[in-house]
C-alpha cells in the first residue's frame, strides 16, 4: 500500500482534518491542470485564478465524498468534480446559452483566422465555408453578436398604438424594492452579520478578503504572508463554523 492510499484509509477512519489538508495539498496539481485547459476558452470576466478558486472547493468537495474502498481511480472521480465547478462559474458568469456562446467563439475565431491570413475583412460566404455552416446561420449569428451591444436608454421606440417613447421609460426601477422582498433581506443580512461578527477574527478576515473584496486564493495568502494551500485551509474552516453559527440563530 503506498503512501496516498494509507493517506486515504486514515482519512477514511479518523476524519480528521489535518489528513484532509494534506489530500488537497496532493491533489493542487490537478486543479491548476484542468484551470489551465479551460482558460482559453474563458469570458472576458473570469480569470484562471476564479477558476482555481472554485476548482479547490470541487476538490474538497470530492475528498468528502469519496470511498477508497469501491477501487475508483480518485483523479478520475476529483476531475469531474473539478472541471464540472469549474463550468458553472463560467456558466454563472456568462448569461447567454452555453451552446450559443459556443457558436459564438466559433464564429469570432473563424472570422479572425481569414482575416489574419488574408489580411482583409473576411466575407460572409468564406466565414460559412470556414465553419461549415449556411450563410444565413451566419448571419443569424451576427445578429446575437449585435444584441450584446449596449442600447441608450434615450432611444426612442414606437408603442403599440404608435406613440413614440422613451426606451429608458420601458425599464422597471430596480432602486424601488419590493417591500416584502426587502424585509426578508434585512432581516437575512442582518443574521449573517450577527454570525460573521461571532467568528474568530482571523476567519472574519478572510471571509471579508474572499466575498467583499473578491480576492482569489493567491491574493489573500499574499496579505496574509501564508500559502494558497493554507488560505484553503483557513476558507473552509471558516465556512464551517459561519454554517453552524447560522443554524444556532436561526
Amino acid at each position: 500500500m503506498d503512501s496516498k492510499e494509507k493517506l486515504w484509509q486514515e482519512y477514511k477512519r479518523t476524519r480528521s482534518p489535518e489528513i484532509r489538508h494534506q489530500l488537497i495539498l496532493s491533489y493542487l496539481w490537478l486543479v491548476k491542470y484542468l484551470a489551465g485547459r479551460l482558460a482559453i476558452k474563458l469570458p472576458a470576466c473570469l480569470s484562471q485564478e476564479d477558476l482555481e478558486s472554485c476548482g479547490v472547493l470541487g476538490l474538497m468537495e470530492a475528498i468528502d465524498k469519496f470511498d477508497p474502498d469501491r477501487g475508483y481511480d480518485f483523479e478520475a472521480y476529483a476531475s469531474t468534480r473539478v472541471r464540472g465547478a469549474m463550468l458553472d462559474e463560467v456558466r454563472r458568469a456568462n448569461w447567454m446559452p452555453r451552446t450559443l456562446w459556443y457558436k459564438l467563439q466559433r464564429l469570432r475565431a473563424a472570422r479572425e483566422k481569414l482575416e489574419n491570413l488574408h489580411q482583409e475583412k473576411a466575407s460572409m460566404e468564406a466565414v460559412a465555408r470556414e465553419m461549415g455552416v449556411s450563410q444565413a446561420e451566419v448571419h443569424y449569428l451576427d445578429s446575437q453578436f449585435y444584441r450584446l451591444h449596449t442600447l441608450s436608454l434615450d432611444e426612442m421606440v414606437a408603442t403599440g398604438n404608435g406613440d413614440p417613447i422613451r426606451l429608458g421609460d420601458l425599464l422597471p426601477d430596480e432602486a424601488i424594492p419590493d417591500p416584502l422582498d426587502r424585509i426578508t433581506e434585512e432581516e437575512n443580512i442582518e443574521l449573517l452579520a450577527r454570525a460573521v461578527a461571532s467568528l474568530p477574527e482571523k476567519d472574519q478576515l478572510v471571509l471579508a478578503l474572499y466575498y467583499q473584496e473578491g480576492l482569489t486564493l493567491k491574493e489573500i495568502g499574499a496579505v496574509l504572508e501564508v500559502s494558497e494551500s493554507r488560505v484553503c485551509q483557513l476558507h473552509s474552516r471558516a465556512i464551517n463554523r459561519l454554517r453552524k453559527k447560522l443554524a444556532e440563530l436561526s
